[in-house]
């Protein structure tokens, strides 16, 4: 059994069939609207989500059946298809290719969601089920966000996907995070999360590395745990941004917090 991976796929399911409520419900005019990420309307976010359903299945199948990943042009050539559709056919088209991409991960079996390694072909080594669809929950989580939000300025992650996305938050934050947005200020971070409650340390000194909650912390976020994601993703301009976020501490500010993480 591997709950990590069970738990994902779970919330995957749950997220698929939540975002396909959603666009059912839009009108054909929703589809422009511009959404969460700043330089899409809501149709390119779903053709995101949609092509990106078509290459993870891709490198689902190739692991499943020993020929590996597809390479740069068969890529290129599903985003091409996907940039070429209307927005109509881009929300409807992103609904078949996300459905197919979790019955894959739907029918694996307890001895392939603890064995099978996927190559995704930008990661050193082939990574195992809970990583490979973690990281999707991840994007699929934040670009349904991205989606709400052009409708809902309070609009928040999927809980059931929220612990699970706290659980691998340390794989892309080295990534994700610039430290030289501190001009050279060196900070260590106390974060404390609510729903659910975590506590932890965010080093920004030489990278942008998680660690324990240090000891004596040069400030202290409270956040929901919703939020912090949201602000490692640059999904965190200040009218997305609940009341009960504080930060304490002389050394840094909520604005210094989103320079570091710019988003993607």
């Amino acid at each position: 059994m591997n709950d990590r991976a069970d738990q994902t796929i779970d919330a995957l399911r749950g997220g698929h069939d939540y975002l396909t409520a959603v666009v059912h419900g839009l009108a054909t005019a929703d589809l422009t609207r511009p959404s969460g990420a700043s330089e899409w309307d809501v149709s390119q976010v779903l053709s995101h989500l949609g092509s990106g359903a078509e290459i993870g299945l891709a490198s689902l199948e190739g692991a499943l059946n020993g020929t590996g990943p597809k390479g740069g042009d068969f890529n290129k050539s599903v985003w091409a298809r996907w940039d070429a559709m209307s927005p109509v056919e881009r929300a409807e088209s992103f609904v078949t290719a996300n459905e197919a991409l979790v019955r894959g991960y739907e029918a694996l079996d307890p001895r392939a969601r603890a064995e099978l390694r996927v190559d995704l072909g930008f990661l050193p080594a082939p990574v195992d089920v809970a990583t490979v669809a973690g990281l999707r929950l991840g994007e699929f989580t934040h670009h349904t966000w991205d989606v709400e939000v052009a409708f809902d300025r309070t609009a928040v992650l999927a809980p059931a996907a929220v612990e699970p996305l706290l659980d691998q938050a340390g794989l892309l934050i080295g990534f994700l995070g610039k430290v030289e947005a501190l001009g050279g200020r060196r900070v260590r971070l106390a974060v404390h999360t609510t729903a659910p409650r975590r506590a932890f340390g965010l080093d920004l000194v030489d990278a942008v590395v998680l660690t324990d909650e240090p000891g004596e912390p040069d400030a202290v976020l409270s956040a929901p745990s919703e939020w912090w994601l949201r602000l490692v993703t640059g999904r965190h301009a200040a009218d997305h941004t609940p009341a009960e976020v504080t930060l304490k501490g002389d050394t840094l500010t909520l604005d210094d917090l989103r320079r570091v993480f710019p988003g993607f």
